[in-house]
């Protein structure tokens, strides 16, 4: 079965940075729907980003417009969220999911298979 594995999360302050990945295995698949969502304590999943599978319009939450951005690199089948200025209320356990077609949605229902997250805590 097709595994994904988050990782790069960590403990900042606020203004720093941090570049999540997700790194995509057990498949043949070329290229695929990969979205970005985070849970904060005690809240539900939220979709902060995506990018489609042949790398069409990505879609980023206005909470982060501006400040992530969602990458690829095919040859690694890795996507990453490099996440400048990160705030407190970026705070959370950030998942990967994979899903979705030539458009992707910041909707949980359209992932399939999910990692188990790596934590991001924003805190001076």
């Amino acid at each position: 079965q097709i595994q994904l594995l988050e990782s790069g999360g960590g403990s900042v302050q606020p203004g720093e940075s941090l570049r999540l990945s997700c790194e995509v295995s057990r498949t043949s698949l070329q290229t695929f729907g990969i979205g970005w969502f985070r849970q904060a304590p005690g809240k539900g999943r939220e979709g902060v980003s995506c990018i489609p599978e042949t790398d069409g319009n990505v879609v980023y939450a206005d909470s982060v417009k501006g400040r992530f951005t969602i990458s690829r690199d095919y040859a690694k089948r890795t996507v990453y969220l490099q996440m400048n200025d990160l705030k407190p209320e970026d705070t959370g356990v950030y998942f990967c999911g994979i899903g979705g077609g030539i458009v992707c949605y910041l909707t949980e229902r359209q992932y399939d298979i999910w990692g188990r997250g790596t934590q991001v805590t924003v805190s001076s």
